[in-house]
């Protein structure tokens, strides 16, 4: 197995590369354009994008650019929250569409969940999927609340949940409750935005296995049985963070890291989110 082999089934029979390649706060064309069509050469074929990044468009020019058949790529995004609703979402994504330069993508997510369009956006969702413009739907940033709200009126739930996710915020029994419903955990942040490279335990394990920590990180996550979505506009990172497919860590070096769950939160809290969405919806 390598990273252009390790897919991990969905709920709705397709398949999704387990380890993808983030865009996110990548803005410059030409940068995103060589990063993407490095990793590429690498072996990722999961790209992931979103209306809030402002890149849709550059990612579809660096798709054009690749010149590959549509099959042998992976396209996510997902819909701003100031583009949820029924009518909204379903416009604003025949407009990625239009940047994306696709007849589709593989995987459309709800970027956060918002209250006031909470199900009105899902139906969206799921009729996109039905035409044809998407091929599997899920969610961004949910937390077992959300689903289990989504749960009361959803005609079929989402096969992935996207969550924050490395070794300071671990998220065990979101990603086990995720298994029981057979809905794919995938990590962004898988890095911890690069807080985690001094982290002593880590450091440890990498210089174990002539590694960097950040290899370490990613096969911990691989080994964990979720997806991940790491970053980078660097080729030699790019090509590090894909090769890390030759290596194990021990059942001792995995408890190693499940101690230094802290949860260390780099973003908002989810539940958090939706609170405050229900006393000022938008």
């Amino acid at each position: 197995m390598d990273i252009s082999t390790n897919l991990i089934p969905l709920a709705d029979g397709n398949q999704m590369p387990a380890h993808g390649f983030g865009v996110y706060k990548i803005t410059d064309d030409q940068e995103l354009i060589k990063a993407v069509t490095h990793a590429y050469q690498v072996g990722y074929r999961l790209f992931d994008t979103a209306q809030m990044y402002e890149n849709e468009a550059a990612l579809g020019k660096a798709l054009k650019e690749l010149n590959q058949p549509r099959d042998n790529y992976f396209i996510t995004t997902k819909v701003a929250e100031k583009n949820q609703g029924y009518d909204q979402a379903i416009a604003s994504v025949k407009e990625s569409l239009t940047r994306l330069q696709l007849d589709y993508v593989d995987l459309l997510l709800v970027h956060w969940p918002v209250n006031e369009h909470f199900f009105a956006t899902w139906r969206a969702f799921e009729d996109l999927k039905k035409a044809g413009l998407t091929k599997s739907i899920g969610v961004s940033n949910y937390s077992m609340i959300h689903l289990q709200y989504l749960a009361t009126r959803a005609r079929e739930m989402p096969v992935v949940d996207q969550l924050e996710r490395h070794p300071w915020l671990q998220e065990t029994p979101m990603i086990k409750y995720n298994q029981e419903h057979q809905i794919v955990t995938q990590a962004w942040a898988p890095l911890g935005r690069g807080q985690l490279m001094e982290e002593p335990v880590l450091k440890q394990i990498a210089d174990h296995h002539d590694r960097s920590v950040t290899q370490v990180i990613l096969r911990w996550h691989l080994q964990s049985g979720i997806s991940f979505i790491p970053k980078s506009v660097h080729e030699a990172r790019i090509s590090q963070n894909a090769a890390i497919y030759d290596f194990s860590l021990t059942d001792e070096e995995m408890a190693l890291i499940a101690s230094l769950d802290k949860n260390h939160r780099l973003s908002q809290e989810p539940e958090l989110v939706y609170e405050f969405n229900q006393q000022y919806p938008h």
